[in-house]
């Protein structure tokens, strides 16, 4: 998939460092003529984290919007491992964004833009419908149509889009991810400082984990 470079110089160093400035321009959608609503607050940036604080074992996800295997994982494996060990306190999940491309990278900015205890719910609907709104012709305007079943206005998704330092941080997220734990695919997750590569099968995920668990 096609990227554009932002209009900022920061912004466009950090996109040429993780390499996403490859390949022709991709057309925007315009913004609407309304004033914007106020960008999101910092915390948009702070981590999200699926499971309870005080679960003994935490498992870091990194993952892109538009990666199939990461929607296969989301889709067909989380259930499961939510049931089974998030939603038992045994381990929680700290998701980190790892954008491909720029539509992957938009779709990022929509889930921060939503309120925080809605942000496992709006990554479970773009992976469900990962086919549709990625491959749209206008991936922007079909993921402000997402965020409305969400409850965010069209203009506060502008406005979140045109937050320069809630895009640097989500890039930020993919270089510490490539620099601290060699992340170079998705998705990747890193268990006890070990990087684990590929759509994990739940008894995969179970096995890496179950070392980790206080004796029951």
């Amino acid at each position: 998939m096609t990227v554009l470079p932002f209009n900022r110089r920061r912004a466009v160093t950090l996109l040429g460092a993780i390499g996403l400035l490859a390949g022709a321009p991709m057309a925007l959608a315009q913004s609407p003529a309304a004033a914007p609503a106020p960008a999101a607050p910092a915390t948009a940036t702070t981590p999200r984290v699926l499971g309870s604080p005080d679960a003994p074992v935490e498992v870091v996800e990194y993952a892109s919007l538009t990666c199939h295997h990461c929607a296969a994982f989301h889709n067909e494996v989380l259930p499961q491992v939510k049931k089974e060990l998030i939603d038992t306190g045994k381990i929680r999940i700290v998701y980190r964004d790892f954008p491909l491309d720029r539509a992957a990278l938009d779709a990022a900015v929509l889930a921060r833009c939503v309120p925080p205890g809605r942000y496992f719910a709006i990554l479970s609907v773009l992976f469900a419908k990962q086919d549709d709104w990625s491959h749209a012709k206008d991936p922007r305007e079909s993921l402000s149509r997402y965020g409305l079943l969400a409850g965010l206005p069209k203009e506060t998704y502008q406005a979140c889009l045109d937050d320069q330092a809630l895009s640097d941080a989500i890039l930020q997220s993919r270089l510490d991810g490539a620099e601290k734990h060699q992340i170079d695919s998705t998705p990747s997750f890193v268990i006890d400082g070990k990087t684990h590569k590929g759509v994990l099968s739940y008894e995969a995920f179970l096995n890496a984990v179950r070392p980790l668990l206080p004796p029951s």
